[in-house]
């Protein structure tokens, strides 16, 4: 692990320009592209503390060996290179959004002689016009099947199409009018273009024309008697606001916007698009990262429409509005970068009140279920859960398989109300109905490892008195042993957690630390961590164990400051008690109004005098803070 004040650039040689910097490997691979207004201050922030870095930010300066910088004249030509880099080099560090699905899209080859139309998943192609994506994605089948009775465009395979030009005979498609048939020349390839055309344009949003044009032929048809012909009109007319009225109108008619919100927790994080199309919600689309940096819901916007508008190959689908949930540091030099994609002016801006901001609630929402499911069908999944503990056990060199794991975790305000928690993990799957709570007290709070060691203790003293009063067939709540010990911590806790269990005599029983500041995993006596790689299912499976126990530590601690915190200011104020303290607080609703009223006022409430009134206005008075 390198050193950052081994490579750190002397201050004055850093320019104070816009620009664009990389932190580079010792192998040459760029870990991190990243932008600034002031090259000089940003690159000076990861040097002067680099201990009160970021758990991620500080891996980062310790994986990289050195650190250039290019001047750019532009905080635009910033955001357009810290693109291009980012796109050439992946660098580990920079989060990276891919697809929580592969969403189905309609797609038009247009770049084919004869175009057709298809379903398509993954990567885009240049020549291709998509659209969607639809979810579920029966929606796009219906949409396909409808738009072909109007606009019959090819949607057979090269293959099929070869062999029926072969033949001379077009498929069941070209036999019912699903198709117009360009292999056997029923219609010219030119005019079969022209069709496509058509097609794209109006799942583009633009109907009115063709639906005019539809319902003028059926006017004249019926003016002219050919009642089967009209019918066949009023047939197609009727698919195509089959089409439209698919969806319901959630916006203005007009409007045109994308729609991005975020949840994230301390590992992952989800993103989510609504994309609105003449104010009906037109697809759907969603993305999981892992979180490599801290970084704020403006940052993660930014990082998104750069990553989803840059790939665009069909710049003109760029909305005349793209809304996020908080606004980018470099608002105006993205307004102009995703304008000049686009080719006119786009609106980036955050919905403060209205349909739209209720609307991005709505994708807020679908962002955190998201999130949930990818960690519930991650967790949940069996062979994924037994490759973790498969593959934990190697790392950890046990004999023994790890069917039980526990996890335990203090929390604190500042040494005071410290707390502890203890998760269960079996076979993989959290067991809530064994999770438990400490509060530790007198000589074991004054410090993180004498609170662990009174908590394993007294875990385990228990197990060994139920162990010994109880058969084995009948464990009572605490005397089934666990496979793995893993604390919340690096080697001090490690090593606290060990001593606690040899006194005990629990020496055979395993114990390991997971150290948050860069996800390092500490054995006993060990002067140097076991590091997993970042796509260990081994390591995910710690991750969300620890992340669980002080999920756990930190509701019991908050729920113990409150009921602190909320003890009343009026309960050593002599001669009143619990019942005329009651009846104070209900009367004035809070402490701060009673600290208004008069002592006359007070003296109002059923059963306190003047006297008791007075008492309490001088012991409020008296206590800390009091104006």
């Amino acid at each position: 692990m390198a050193d950052p004040a081994n490579y750190r650039p002397a201050p004055g040689e850093i320019p104070t320009s816009p620009g664009v910097y990389r932190f580079i490997d010792t192998h040459g691979r760029v870990v991190y592209v990243g932008k600034a207004k002031n090259l000089r201050a940003r690159l000076n922030s990861y040097f002067t503390s680099v201990n009160q870095l970021h758990p991620k930010t500080y891996a980062m300066v310790h994986a990289a060996a050195s650190v250039e910088w290019t001047v750019v004249g532009s905080e635009l030509e910033a955001i357009q290179l810290e693109y291009t880099w980012i796109k050439q080099h992946t660098p580990r560090f920079n989060i990276m959004y891919r697809d929580d699905k592969s969403y189905p899209y309609l797609a038009v080859t247009m770049n084919e002689k004869v175009p057709r139309v298809q379903v398509m998943r993954g990567d885009k192609k240049p020549g291709v016009k998509y659209f969607g994506p639809f979810h579920p994605a029966k929606a796009i089948r219906e949409t396909v099947d409808t738009m072909l009775r109007v606009f019959p465009v090819r949607s057979c395979s090269a293959g099929v199409y070869k062999r029926a030009e072969a033949s001379g005979r077009p498929c069941l498609l070209g036999y019912i009018d699903k198709c117009a048939a360009p292999c056997v020349g029923n219609i010219s390839v030119e005019d079969h273009r022209r069709l496509a055309e058509e097609f794209v344009e109006v799942m583009a949003g633009r109907p009115g024309k063709h639906m005019r044009r539809i319902e003028e032929q059926m006017k004249q048809a019926v003016a002219e008697l050919r009642y089967e012909d009209a019918a066949r009109h009023r047939d197609d007319l009727e698919a195509l606001r089959r089409v439209f009225e698919r969806n319901a109108v959630v916006l203005a008619e007009e409007t045109e916007a994308d729609i991005f919100a975020f949840a994230q927790d301390e590992l992952e994080v989800s993103a989510q698009v609504f994309h609105v199309r003449q104010g009906r919600i037109r697809g759907q689309r969603g993305w999981i990262s892992e979180k490599v940096e801290e970084t704020d819901d403006a940052g993660l916007a930014e990082q998104l429409l750069l990553q989803v508008y840059g790939d665009m190959p069909d710049t003109e689908r760029i909305p005349r509005e793209v809304l996020v949930p908080a606004s980018p540091d470099n608002l105006t030099e993205l307004t102009q970068w995703l304008s000049a994609r686009r080719g006119a002016k786009v609106s980036l801006r955050v919905p403060k009140r209205g349909d739209k901001a209720a609307l991005l609630g709505t994708v807020e929402e679908n962002a955190e279920a998201a999130l949930a499911l990818h960690k519930a069908r991650r967790s949940s999944d069996l062979t994924t859960r037994s490759a973790a503990l498969r593959e934990l056990q190697e790392h950890l060199e046990l004999t023994e398989p790890l069917l039980r794991i526990e996890c335990f975790d203090i929390s604190h305000t500042g040494g005071t109300n410290v707390v502890a928690s203890m998760v269960v993990l079996e076979d993989g799957l959290p067991k809530k109905r064994d999770y438990r709570r400490f509060s530790i007290r007198g000589e074991a709070a004054r410090d993180d490892t004498s609170a662990m060691h009174d908590v394993l203790t007294r875990r385990f003293r228990k197990y060994l008195e139920e162990s010994a009063e109880l058969d084995v067939d009948e464990p009572g709540k605490f005397a089934y042993p666990p496979s793995l010990v893993v604390v919340d911590g690096g080697q001090p806790q490690v090593n606290t957690a060990r001593k606690a269990l040899d006194e005990l005599g629990l020496t055979e029983m395993p114990v390991v630390g997971l150290a948050k500041r860069l996800e390092e995993v500490w054995l006993p006596d060990d002067d140097f961590p076991l590091v997993l790689p970042r796509t260990s299912e081994a390591l995910y499976m710690l991750q969300r164990i620890r992340d669980e126990a002080h999920r756990f530590a930190i509701a019991y601690h908050r729920s113990a400051r409150s009921k602190k915190m909320t003890a009343s200011a009026l309960d050593e104020v002599p001669g009143l008690g619990p019942r005329r303290r009651a009846a104070v607080v209900a009367h004035f609703g809070s402490v701060a109004n009673l600290t208004k009223a008069s002592a006359e006022q007070i003296a109002e409430v059923p059963g306190v005098g003047l006297e008791t009134a007075q008492r309490i206005l001088e012991h409020l008075c008296a206590e800390p803070g009091a104006q």
